[in-house]
């Protein structure tokens, strides 16, 4: 499979993730704000080094501000074996939240997933509770398909939350 290196919205640029990306990828994976209803963190420096070569160009992406130059979080897709189905995330530095970033950068990784990866269904996990990250879901056509309850150690708050899927077909995908 060819994956594009670089892609681009209105306002942002997702790149390939480097080893020079640490200042700004440290800064959000060690913030226990950022992390809160991420699997993973907060990161230690050599946690967050030992990340960087691992990104995958065509799979892991820097979210980066086409007006500064500046990385602001990362995203990711996730093909399956088949190539059929995928799966995507993102994080945002909390400096960078509330301003449509997410809504933006997910739009074009599902324009990706099918466009370009020719994807026939592409899903989303988030916290139920995380109201910004379900949020970005259904403003881009994702519709909440399963709930399950209990089942996301939220490692920041010590506790068991409910975690929520939500998905879209190729079929659904309005351009």
């Amino acid at each position: 499979m060819t994956y594009k290196d670089i892609l681009h919205t209105d306002r942002l640029i997702l790149r390939p993730i480097v080893n020079d990306d640490f200042d700004a990828v440290h800064s959000w994976a060690m913030n226990p704000e950022n992390v809160r209803y991420m699997s993973w963190g907060p990161n230690s420096e050599e946690q967050t080094r030992e990340f960087l070569p691992t990104a995958k160009p065509g799979k892991d992406f820097a979210i980066v501000l086409k007006e500064t130059g500046k990385a602001i979080g990362s995203c990711g897709i996730y093909p399956d074996s088949n190539n059929d189905t995928a799966s995507m995330g993102w994080i945002l530095h909390i400096d960078h939240w509330q301003k449509g970033y997410g809504t933006e950068l997910a739009a074009e990784l599902i324009r990706y997933g099918f466009e370009d990866l020719k994807l026939r269904r592409l899903y989303a996990n988030c916290a139920a509770e995380n109201y910004g990250s379900y949020r970005i879901m259904e403003r881009n056509g994702m519709r909440r398909e399963a709930l399950h309850i209990q089942s996301f150690w939220a490692r920041i708050d010590e506790i068991w939350v409910d975690e929520a899927v939500y998905a879209i077909l190729a079929k659904e995908y309005v351009a």
